[in-house]
């Protein structure tokens, strides 16, 4: 599975999406910060979804 399908669909991401306070999304929030697989995921999206992407997940 190619990184950007790894990220795009990653379960820790929806665990994000849906709790966003719990330990799993939490964990995952805190582990973007340093993940060059989440970097990398960023710069392979379009522009507009970038921002769109980056804004969601401050």
């Amino acid at each position: 599975m190619s990184q950007e399908n790894s990220c795009a669909n990653c379960p820790l991401r929806k665990n994000y999406d849906e709790n966003p306070n719990s330990f799993k999304g939490r964990f995952w929030k805190w582990h973007i910060k340093w993940c060059p697989g989440w970097k990398s995921y960023l710069k392979s999206l379009p522009d507009d979804e970038r921002h769109t992407v980056i804004e969601k997940y401050k």
